[in-house]
């Protein structure tokens, strides 16, 4: 009994190893993805030992839900093929079995109601039925997200959170998924603060569109923020998103500074500026904008063109002090207020104490000040004449004497503040015996034989000049005077034909003063027509220019606006009996003299040649008997003629004894 139940076990267990060797395979994907309106292809791959004619093959779709059943769409034995009519993929659907073991499902174009469970069943006969399932998903990609701003402004103030943005997706499946951002910050809803509604849309086409709006609690900082939304959707095997544009809304805010400034002129404000200060105030939309000085209202005409700031023309020191500007906000009545501190800064005249002129006695002293009122550290020069004397407010002259005239300049400016510059003048005179500083004199080009002297004197009282001359010749001509406010200024145009000494003197109540000049007048030149008359010749040390006067020296400038010229050589006194010369300027040595003697000495070798030729032309016709006298008085004119040409490398004495002699010869014929 025993025996018999252990092999009635083994052949159990046999015959259910040999079912097993010979069990039915089935296989199938479990998940396929598929884009709509691709081309899904589903492969079941089956094993068994059957041969093929025992073998039936039916596909099968179902829908996802649980109370769904399934609908056969394909059926395929030894002798037949059918493909269901009835079936939603008609027409669309078609199957490949070419290959022993497996079997191709294809669907082509897919379609959204393709998003079945298609099943795979074999019937293998002895070796019984067996199925395998694929999940087909379909997906479509969506369109670029749509979003728009609200377009009105939306206050800080507003109670709760406000529609800041919408954005739409369309036609995506399956359901798209909206993000939105601030910046590049996700924005997550919080109570209070943001806020999301979605709205989603099944379309005809079975697509999905959704609808997203933003609700945010808006701060003043969201002025400058971007939002923009962020579409999150699946593709086959992957997941993608595509981002909006980006946009920005407008947030109504009250000022929350306000800065008012000087922009114009940079630095430190003086009189006379063009002076422009800004105020410059946060708050959208912009505040109104109220200025004060001193709080007084401003009026408009002294506002900017943008009313945006105060401009002050030609400012005064009045013009200084408090300006404020008030911002106000229109939609809340909000005001904020900043104020400013302008110092428009001054220099007045300058005074000098004393004023006037001042009258002083060689030896005398002078204490002056000068002085003048400023909002800003001052700086003092005096200058005497134009040049440079000395810096502070107070002038010190002591022990006076007539160089000490003149007129004194103080220079007040402010060294922080260019521009700011004022002068006071104070004229000083010293009485006593005149000066003078200067005699000169000069041909005049466009007069024959005319010279024109000028001669400086200073003094005062004012002395008057007369012109005379030491020999007692008869000057002529015509003279004038130009008064100075420490002198006098005189000139004379006169002829002169010869050497002569000319006289300024100069004379006040305390006395005079004289000084001579010797004027050299021009001797005209003298062209030989005698071609038998031999050259003369004249050695480069004795070449002199055709004019032999004195060189001119220069008159300053300052002279004839009344300052005190350089001093040169001058005589004065109660009475005074010498004579002075002016001397020539050291940069062009002369000779005095020199071209006169030279236009002399041409003179007498054309007079020596002439004579020379008349007795000649007597002593051919027999008019002069030819004697050993005769013969010596020609060797002594030519030997004097000779001497004279040695004679011009001498120096200006000799140059006078030479003329001497040349004067001599004409009297000999």
């Amino acid at each position: 009994m025993a025996l018999g139940g252990f092999v009635l076990t083994g052949l159990c267990i046999l015959v259910i190893a040999s079912q097993s060797w010979a069990a039915l395979e089935v296989n199938t994907e479990d998940r396929m993805e598929i884009s709509l309106g691709k081309r899904a292809e589903i492969t079941c791959i089956y094993k068994t030992d059957m041969p093929p004619s025992s073998i039936i093959i039916q596909w099968f779709a179902k829908a996802l839900r649980s109370n769904s059943y399934m609908q056969r769409i394909y059926y395929l034995d030894n002798s037949t093929t059918v493909l269901d009519q009835e079936s939603p993929l008609a027409g669309r659907v078609s199957v490949d079995n070419s290959n022993p073991g497996s079997v191709v499902l294809i669907v082509d174009p897919v379609e959204l109601q393709d998003e079945l469970l298609f099943v795979c069943q074999v019937n293998a006969m002895s070796d019984g039925t067996k199925d395998d399932s694929t999940l087909l998903k379909v997906f479509q990609s969506p369109e670029v997200p749509r979003i728009e701003a609200v377009h009105a402004g939306i206050h800080i103030h507003d109670e709760g959170t406000s529609k800041i943005a919408t954005c739409e997706v369309r036609n995506g499946y399956p359901m798209p998924n909206i993000t939105w951002y601030r910046g590049l910050t996700p924005l997550h809803i919080s109570e209070g603060e943001v806020g999301v509604q979605n709205l989603v849309t099944r379309e005809t086409n079975d697509l999905f569109t959704v609808t997203s709006e933003l609700h945010l609690k808006v701060r003043k900082e969201d002025k400058d923020a971007e939002f923009y939304c962020e579409s999150t959707y699946f593709v086959p095997e992957a997941t993608k998103m595509t981002e909006s544009p980006r946009v920005r809304i407008t947030v109504h805010y009250p000022p929350t500074f306000v800065e008012m400034s000087q922009v114009y002129p940079e630095g430190l404000v003086k009189e006379g500026d063009t002076v422009e200060m800004r105020c410059h105030a946060d708050g959208y939309p912009a505040p109104l904008l109220a200025f004060k000085h001193n709080g007084e209202d401003i009026e408009e005409d002294a506002h900017t063109d943008d009313q945006q700031g105060v401009r002050l023309s030609n400012a005064r020191r009045s013009d200084g002090g408090t300006y404020s500007c008030t911002a106000l906000d229109l939609e809340t009545l909000l005001e904020l207020e900043k104020s400013m501190q302008l110092k428009v800064h001054f220099l007045d005249e300058a005074v000098v104490v004393p004023e006037g002129p001042q009258v002083l006695s060689a030896g005398d002293n002078l204490m002056a000040t000068c002085n003048a009122l400023s909002s800003l550290d001052t700086n003092t020069v005096w200058f005497k004449n134009g040049q440079y004397f000395t810096e502070g407010h107070m002038l010190k002259l002591l022990n006076v004497s007539l160089a000490s005239a003149g007129e004194y300049t103080c220079a007040v400016s402010t060294p922080a503040l260019d521009g700011l510059h004022t002068e006071a003048v104070l004229p000083v005179i010293v009485r006593g015996v005149p000066q003078i500083k200067l005699v000169t004199w000069e041909h005049m080009e466009d007069v024959k034989n005319s010279v024109n002297l000028t001669c400086v004197a200073l003094g005062y009282p004012i002395p008057s000049i007369t012109w005379d001359s030491p020999d007692q010749q008869d000057l002529g001509g015509q003279s004038s005077n130009t008064q100075l406010p420490s002198g006098v200024i005189s000139t004379l145009t006169m002829k002169a034909t010869s050497v002569l000494s000319v006289a300024c003197k100069a004379e006040n109540t305390f006395g005079e003063v004289r000084r001579v000049v010797q004027i050299e007048p021009i001797m005209p030149e003298t062209t030989s027509a005698a071609t038998t008359t031999p050259p003369v010749t004249v050695s480069p040390s004795a070449a002199r220019p055709a004019r032999g006067h004195t060189a001119l020296p220069t008159i300053p400038e300052s002279t004839f606006h009344g300052k005190v010229a350089p001093e040169t050589n001058i005589t004065a006194g109660t009475k005074p009996a010498g004579s002075g010369t002016v001397k020539p300027p050291k940069s062009r040595p002369q000779k005095e003299g020199s071209g006169v003697i030279i236009a002399v000495l041409i003179i007498c070798v054309l007079l020596l040649a002439i004579l020379g030729s008349v007795l000649y032309f007597l002593y051919k016709k027999g008019k002069i008997p030819c004697g050993r006298s005769g013969k010596q008085d020609l060797t002594k004119e030519k030997s004097n003629k000779d001497a004279i040409i040695m004679e011009m490398k001498t120096d200006k004495s000799d140059e006078a004894v030479l003329l001497q002699g040349i004067n001599g010869d004409k009297k000999a014929p």
